[in-house]
């Protein structure tokens, strides 16, 4: 049986759709008197879309801004009223192990390491959400009340902290994404060493802006590599497009610019100068040497004559 719509069309948000058709770099993402999202149009843009003459509006600067921001940078900076509670009935070798495993909501938790380890990790690795549509974040608003809240997500982790859904209804916002991280971000900074480095987990959805929101908070001279991993080797049955993606990325930035990843130093026991070259010590051996038929048979293989037939077998 078929229902029937009780309400008229949101005819805003047909012309928005195709207004994005046309203009994509117009759309953007505006935050409502009650504070939630939803999508807009960028009218200085679009007017200058339409102009043939530079179209006066606000000054332009370099930078990346988002509905949001500010609340953000002020939840890095504000204090809380918590703290660690010890769990010896769940430890083992409370007293004397090196380890510490701490359960709760990471950004109360990088606040409460701020005094103890300032300055003093060497590495930090972290998996944030990816902001699929299926994955949540935590909503830091905590300005409205409980009965407010439960209607309108009814959604607790496992630590009773509130969460919420960044669906494909909910247009996947970038706000609520970047919001969400960035005060981890500027707090997680603040914990490394002078020869720290952070790796991040991040995949095609969001990882443009996390890259410019590191890039903000630690510098673009600080960015050391994003890597790319090879995350599947089969055919993703969920892929909505017709391209299943096979790869992920991990973006890694550095406390100090001088920061080097190099690891084990090159053995250099069998390079020479005999002849004095300039360019310093050298060896002399055939690139066939340096990857035997054992030790990379995929690099060795016959070469056919497609004429002849004559086979010409690998040295």
């Amino acid at each position: 049986m078929q229902k029937l719509k009780l309400h008229s069309p949101d005819f805003t948000e047909g012309n928005i759709a195709k207004l994005a058709e046309l203009f994509p770099n117009c759309v953007t993402e505006t935050r409502e008197a009650d504070g939630t999202l939803r999508q807009a149009i960028d009218f200085d843009q679009l007017r200058q879309e339409l102009s043939t003459a530079v179209v006066e509006g606000p000054q332009e600067r370099y930078q990346l801004n988002w509905p949001g921001k500010r609340e953000a940078l002020l939840t890095a900076n504000a204090p809380i009223a918590k703290t660690l509670r010890p769990a010896r009935s769940e430890s083992v070798d409370f007293d004397t192990t090196q380890n510490l495993f701490i359960e709760g909501d990471n950004l109360d938790a990088l606040k409460l390491l701020q005094e103890t380890y300032l300055g003093k990790v060497k590495m930090i690795y972290i998996d944030p959400p990816y902001n699929t549509g299926n994955d949540f974040i935590y909503d830091d608003d905590f300005a409205e009340d409980t009965e407010s809240y439960f209607q309108r997500s009814n959604q607790k982790d496992e630590a009773g902290q509130r969460m919420v859904a960044n669906t494909e209804s909910n247009g996947r916002f970038h706000s609520d994404w970047l919001s969400m991280m960035y005060p981890r971000l500027k707090l997680a900074r603040n914990l490394l060493r002078d020869d720290g480095a952070i790796f991040i987990s991040c995949d095609d959805e969001e990882i443009n802006n996390l890259r410019a929101v590191m890039n903000e908070i630690f510098g673009e001279q600080c960015f050391v590599a994003q890597f790319v991993w090879k995350a599947r080797k089969f055919t993703d049955a969920r892929a909505v497009t017709n391209i299943s993606t096979d790869h992920e990325y991990i973006l890694s930035y550095a406390k100090n610019s001088e920061f080097s990843a190099r690891g084990i130093e090159r053995d250099e026991s069998k390079f020479s100068n005999p002849d004095g070259d300039p360019r310093g010590l050298w060896m002399s051996r055939s690139i066939l040497g340096l990857a035997t038929k054992e030790q990379r048979p995929n690099l060795h293989y016959d070469v056919v004559d497609p004429k002849t037939g004559r086979v010409f077998l690998p040295n």
